[in-house]
């Protein structure tokens, strides 16, 4: 129901970094594709004839490339990471229904409980304001009845750029329920996955050296290979130490009257 899909360019097409000196790092040799599946839809996947995403400087799609965001997999990756601590706190009931709302009122004063209120709806969204035209992903874990769920959301933009006709092939709007324990595994299969990936890569250099004219530190390579390695447990093992009063106190103003927050569907 959940999966965090990716493929990897082969080293050697990956993009390096820096005209006059090139180099590549652990970052970096995540060049890729990457999408996600969720209810029978592929919340990034390219509807046919999209121009640009998926396109090479010379105007075409690269031979055996995916309909997928075209992008380091690991800004995905730590992407999803980063949320962990914060969705996989259950969401009160009294909260559901800012926490499943648009973007809070811009307009309202920037008090401390309203700044609170902000962070902690912005907490439960996918950051991807680093793609053009992506959906606004988010995420909520409810307990509710002996339930243990986790909803997803997204909402593509209202508004789209007619200059920059992105066009994806999910619905404009979708909401998906499954269970925390499937939620989680799903994190973990992506992190394993990319991991056990990157592990390849990163031993075949250790095996036959940088490639010629480019900077690769293989010490600083695999010391990150091991860190990163730990970063999903060190986020799940992490509270996300939520100021309930100041958040309740926060959406109370952000929902009140004169300007409540548009709804994404809830």
């Amino acid at each position: 129901m959940l999966r965090f899909r990716f493929v990897l360019r082969p080293v050697t097409a990956v993009r390096v970094w820096g005209e006059d000196a090139p180099r590549l790092g652990w970052f970096i040799l995540t060049d890729g594709w990457y999408s996600i599946e969720l209810g029978g839809h592929e919340l990034l996947r390219y509807a046919d004839g999209t121009p640009g995403p998926q396109a090479s400087a010379a105007g075409c799609a690269e031979a055996g490339a995916p309909p997928w965001v075209d992008y380091h997999v690991v800004r995905l990756w730590e992407d999803v990471v980063d949320l962990m601590p914060r969705v996989l706190e259950p969401v009160p009931p009294d909260l559901l229904d800012f926490v499943a709302g648009g973007q809070p009122d811009a307009t309202r004063p920037a008090a401390p409980e309203v700044e609170a209120a902000r962070s902690w709806h912005a907490g439960h969204a996918l950051h991807m304001g680093h793609l053009s035209a992506s959906p606004d992903i988010r995420f909520r874990r409810t307990l509710s009845g002996g339930a243990d769920t986790m909803t997803v959301t997204w909402a593509h933009p209202a508004d789209p750029d007619d200059d920059d006709p992105i066009v994806f092939t999910a619905p404009p709007t979708g909401r998906v329920t499954l269970s925390t324990e499937a939620f989680v595994a799903a994190v973990t299969a992506f992190d394993r996955e990319l991991l056990a990936a990157m592990e390849e890569r990163v031993a075949g250099f250790e095996a036959v050296g940088p490639p010629a004219g480019i900077d690769l530190d293989l010490r600083l390579l695999r010391h990150e290979q091991h860190d990163r390695a730990t970063w999903l447990d060190r986020a799940m093992a992490r509270g996300a130490e939520t100021d309930w009063p100041a958040v309740r106190a926060g959406a109370a103003v952000l929902l009140g009257p004169a300007g409540e927050s548009a709804h994404s569907p809830g």
